[in-house]
């Protein structure tokens, strides 16, 4: 499409905007009528570690929410010659899970709670007994219940309880809505309702009913929605806060807002049951959409749903690309001390590459890339580790093959429960994040993770942000009747199937090798956190 043809579309609101918040990015991208990207923006961003609580302040979520969507309409202004003055439809998204709880006046009662937090594992083993259903630590419902728990003062005086970007779009809509893929991620959801589970609903106001507080859980958490329901519209004060130079219009509808977990299905098709799909980033989740509900509850799973509702089994690790980010700037460190300039991509992509000629097994080297707590293998704490003994062959290659294995090794603790427990069929598998933007390199090592074929697109680096965009434009979009995977196989991916590779038997083998010595050697990784010399 030239230029000229998406100025018109830009000018006659032909569009919609998705904004997403990442962990160390927040991201804004334009779609066309087509839903193909034509403008980013992005800001930067970092969490927090105060009094031992991963946080964001919300000062901080206000720059990163302006900055993202100033760098887009600049970007829009380079590119097309006008000023962004509105679009056909906003959406927000973020990273799912977490604790923000807000009185009356609107005023945040503790530090945002983010889903890095492992500090509520009483709560989550009394709620998943109390439901029997697995509640991770990272939901809200056990945020809120461990704050019970540990008596604090202000419990009682909740008014509203969300996540992240279900507190952006409050901001913006005046709406407290929450989409089902985030909302499953609160508080279970019952599948055939769309809404929170009753029945648990019920347990949970009987089981904190001693407590005396005001306030029911319905009171206090948003209204659901799925994907394609009006959510409220962007208001003048939404407008003023999300473009401070005025030039953004009211009025704008917005689709619900999701987690990321819901909008890395939308941006890799994979909301049709047998489909899945692997965001790695910060951390790392692989998300299937079930044919049917598992036979009994585990810790190591969550069960979440598309952001149509359906059910979705999620393997979610903390950790992902945090270390893996570290080496790669220590290389950077070395080579503007040896006097030259290095591209990120560049050095990136050299150290991905590199790790493909290591071996299979990565020489009996091992890593874990713990910067936070790990429930898949049950730690609070974590400490990024590098680990060899005098026998390991120990290359540049070999290293860079660890650490890119290293990155997966929690989630497939997770994942061996569904495939080989469960035997959850999957026909296809898409990956997307940082971790595939180096053609063929994590897309190979996913592949031979998981001993299935792996596709990536080419939007793949696109991502959430993209991903929350394309929710928005279903919202005003869709025709009578049409299901989101069906929009999304023929409005958006029709055509567009990527790039898939096969798994290599000599790396499943060797990544099964690997997973061996990650398990033998989680003592390690316990020791270095019980030694409290950090």
């Amino acid at each position: 499409m030239g230029v000229n043809e998406t100025k018109e579309m830009i000018l006659n609101n032909k569009t919609a905007l998705g904004i997403e918040f990442g962990s160390t990015r927040i991201k804004a991208v334009l779609v066309d009528a087509e839903n193909a990207p034509i403008a980013s923006g992005s800001y930067d961003w970092e969490n927090r570690l105060e009094d031992g609580i991963w946080t964001y302040h919300l000062e901080d979520i206000q720059a990163g929410l302006q900055g993202s969507y100033k760098a887009l309409a600049e970007d829009v202004k380079e590119k097309y010659g006008v000023e962004l003055t509105s679009v056909g439809a906003l959406g927000v998204s973020a990273m799912m899970h977490g604790y923000m709880p807000f009185n009356k006046e609107g005023e945040l009662l503790v530090p945002f709670r983010t889903w890095r937090n492992n500090i509520t594992a009483q709560a989550s083993e009394e709620l998943m007994e109390l439901f029997q259903y697995n509640i991770p630590q990272r939901w809200s419902i056990a945020h809120l219940y461990q704050a019970i728990l540990n008596k604090e003062e202000h419990v009682k005086d909740i008014d509203f309880m969300c996540t992240l970007e279900a507190y952006v779009h409050w901001q913006l809509t005046g709406r407290r809505i929450q989409g089902i893929g985030d909302a499953a991620g609160m508080f279970p959801v019952d599948p055939e309702t769309k809404d929170y589970n009753e029945e648990m609903v019920q347990k949970f106001d009987k089981l904190v009913e001693p407590y005396g507080f005001s306030w029911k859980l319905r009171d206090i958490m948003p209204e659901v929605k799925v994907a394609g329901e009006e959510a409220g519209i962007l208001t003048e004060a939404g407008a003023k806060l999300l473009d401070p130079s005025g030039k953004l219009q009211a009025g704008i509808p917005m689709c619900p807002p999701e987690g990321d977990a819901g909008t890395g299905m939308v941006a890799t098709n994979s909301v049709r049951q047998r489909t899945g799909n692997v965001s790695a980033g910060t951390s790392v989740f692989a998300m299937i959409v079930l044919e049917k509900e598992l036979s009994r509850p585990y810790k190591e799973i969550d069960m979440v749903t598309t952001p149509a509702g359906d059910l979705v089994a999620m393997a979610h690790s903390n950790n992902c690309t945090s270390d893996l980010n570290a080496w790669v700037n220590v290389f950077k460190e070395f080579t503007e001390a040896m006097g030259m300039e290095v591209d990120m991509n560049k050095l990136f992509g050299t150290l991905y590459n590199k790790a493909m000629e290591g071996d299979a097994d990565c020489g009996g080297l091992l890593s874990y890339c713990y910067f936070s707590g790990e429930h898949m293998t049950g730690f609070e704490e974590g400490r990024p580790l590098f680990v060899r003994s005098p026998e390991s062959r120990f290359t540049l290659a070999n290293f860079m093959r660890t650490n890119l294995y290293t990155c997966l090794g929690a989630m497939r603790v997770g994942l061996n429960l569904l495939l080989e427990k469960e035997q959850v069929k999957i026909d296809r598998l898409l990956g997307h994040g940082g971790l595939f933007k180096t053609k063929g390199v994590g897309q190979q090592i996913l592949a031979d993770a998981v001993n299935a074929p792996v596709s990536v697109m080419e939007t793949a680096g696109e991502g959430g942000a993209w991903g929350i965009a394309l929710l928005a434009s279903y919202l005003i979009n869709k025709e009578d009747g049409e299901e989101l995977a069906d929009y999304l196989d023929n409005k958006v991916f029709a055509g567009n199937e990527g790039s898939t590779l096969d798994p290599d038997p000599a790396g499943v083998e060797g990544f099964n090798v690997f997973m061996e010595r990650y398990m033998k050697g989680l003592e390690i990784e316990r020791a270095a956190v019980d030694s409290k010399i950090w």
